[in-house]
């Protein structure tokens, strides 16, 4: 294959990732939380030697890298005390088998042992890093703006919200959770909402406009490597009719 078959074969691998990574975010359109990613490409130069015109180069498309929208999502209310949405920055803190995680989805329930924990079964941890828990009676529950949480009997303590120097560096681990090397840093006035939960960042039109048009151009593409075959087919099959 020459170069024009390669520079093809990258372009299709590029769409290929562009497709996937806009598919992606409209399944998640719907999952608290979630935020919107992006592929970045970027191209590869290589030189080649032309007898006739000298010195030249070739493009490849290459998959750089995605980076995450951090744009805020919508804030519903859900009537339900143990969901927390976050306005601005921040993440809340949880514990995982993996270790701590971090999170924008505060749809939070009870488990059977009093502690608060996210839709995945994992506590929600507070301020000391320890996982908030409640008593049998503390019925009337309320996390104020800065995160501290009360009910009838009193302080029962804080939410761990925290930020990072470069959200982007953040590995995201299924659709709701990030996990970091970099050290989290605690928001000191977090603005959170009770009663509602932030959704995902993703418009589904803007996505589906956008994954359209990616399927175009893979489909145009296509066509291209698809003459590019049959060019160098008749090619071939001349060299091969003059030796004989």
């Amino acid at each position: 294959m020459d170069s024009p078959g390669y520079v093809i074969l990258s372009r299709l691998g590029a769409q290929l990732r562009a497709t996937q990574v806009l598919a992606n975010n409209l399944a998640n359109a719907e999952t608290p939380g979630y935020r919107a990613t992006r592929a970045v490409f970027a191209q590869h130069l290589q030189s080649q030697r032309d007898v006739a015109k000298g010195q030249t180069s070739v493009a490849y498309a290459t998959d750089r890298a995605t980076w995450r929208d951090t744009a805020q999502g919508p804030v519903s209310s859900t009537g339900n005390p143990l969901d927390v949405a976050i306005r601005g920055e921040g993440y809340f803190a949880v514990e995982t088998p993996e270790g701590e995680r971090y999170t924008r989805a505060g749809r939070f329930t009870l488990d059977q042992d009093g502690r608060l924990t996210d839709m995945e079964g994992h506590p929600v941890l507070d301020a000391r890093g320890t996982p908030l828990a409640f008593a049998a009676n503390d019925s009337r529950i309320e996390i104020q703006g800065d995160g501290t949480i009360r009910s009838e009997n009193g302080v029962i303590g804080r939410l761990r919200v925290v930020r990072f120097d470069d959200p982007q560096r953040l590995r995201a681990e299924g659709d709701r959770l990030f996990a970091s090397d970099d050290a989290a840093q605690p928001v000191e006035r977090p603005n959170l909402v009770q009663g509602a939960v932030e959704g995902s960042n993703v418009r589904p039109v803007l996505e589906l406009t956008q994954l359209t048009a990616e399927l175009r151009e893979s489909q145009f593409a296509a066509q291209f490597a698809e003459r590019e075959g049959e060019r160098l087919q008749t090619a071939v099959d001349r060299i091969l009719r003059r030796r004989s």
